[in-house]
């Protein structure tokens, strides 16, 4: 079993450019959250803002997580969502990804609710699963080293307000979503699929990201589909890589192995056709 560094540890890796590979959970499934928690990957995120998991499953998921030994993350459904941070954080999650932030005020709002006071206006509260181990004192002596705060570079007044967002105090990572950055920018349109995420202006801004992080000394994530291009990524700054998610993860396992078949009963002759795939 690796060993279990603290958020504090983790953060210092990444900021030291040492990678660390992880996935989204959609599937609201404390299941699959612990079966991908022993896959070797570094960090999980539970996905609040698109996955249709309410506070309990959120608990049993990140306890799922934690048995396995990878670092917890929950995406919130935006900086006002005072209550999803605070559960988060209560029922264990080591860091917190807020999206769709826009300016530096909307950052530290959401900054504000993951840290204890003075840095913050986290509420404490004992006991919880948070606090289990270390008790009171000693876990929130130390959770604002510990947490992880992220924020999502996601929209087009986020880049433009990008030098301010990055110089927030408390601030960990800038988390680029290319997927809504093109989309914000207005890259669907003018480019064919998948050429907005080639594209001079996607380069550009995320440029302008790269140099905010850099110059504040915070860490650069990512979310990509797959791996085909983690080492450009990785050689941009990028430490916190995302792989996709786990519903990705099973549709293109089992579209692999539905492919599998295909060949080899045409190559046996006893041809086999398969159905349509959600990715075709």
């Amino acid at each position: 079993m690796s060993e279990v560094l603290s958020g504090a540890e983790f953060k210092k890796e990444l900021l030291a450019g040492k990678p660390k590979f992880g996935l989204f959970l959609n599937s609201h499934s404390p299941t699959v959250a612990e079966q991908l928690a022993h896959s070797g990957y570094d960090w999980l995120l539970v996905d609040s803002q698109h996955g249709p998991m309410g506070y309990e499953t959120l608990s049993a998921m990140l306890a799922a997580i934690a048995s396995g030994g990878a670092k917890s993350m929950v995406r919130v459904s935006g900086y006002q969502d005072r209550a999803g941070i605070q559960q988060s954080l209560d029922t264990g999650a080591d860091g917190i990804l807020v999206p769709y932030i826009n300016t530096a005020d909307e950052a530290r709002q959401a900054i504000s609710c993951m840290l204890y006071p003075t840095a913050g206006t986290r509420s404490v509260y004992f006991p919880q699963r948070s606090m289990n181990k270390k008790g009171l004192l000693g876990y929130a002596g130390a959770s604002n080293d510990n947490v992880i705060v992220a924020l999502q570079v996601e929209t087009a007044d986020c880049i433009r307000n990008i030098d301010e967002i990055a110089a927030v105090p408390g601030l960990d990572m800038l988390f680029l979503g290319q997927n809504d950055l093109c989309m914000s920018m207005g890259l669907y349109e003018k480019y064919k699929f998948p050429d907005m995420y080639f594209s001079p202006e996607l380069a550009e801004a995320t440029d302008k990201l790269r140099a905010a992080a850099k110059k504040n000394n915070v860490i650069l994530g990512l979310f990509l589909f797959g791996t085909s291009r983690v080492g450009e990524f990785l050689e941009k700054g990028f430490s916190l890589i995302s792989l996709g998610n786990d519903l990705h993860h099973m549709l293109t396992q089992a579209t692999a192995y539905v492919k599998d078949c295909e060949a080899v009963s045409k190559e046996k002759g006893s041809a086999w056709t398969r159905r349509d795939t959600a990715l075709m």
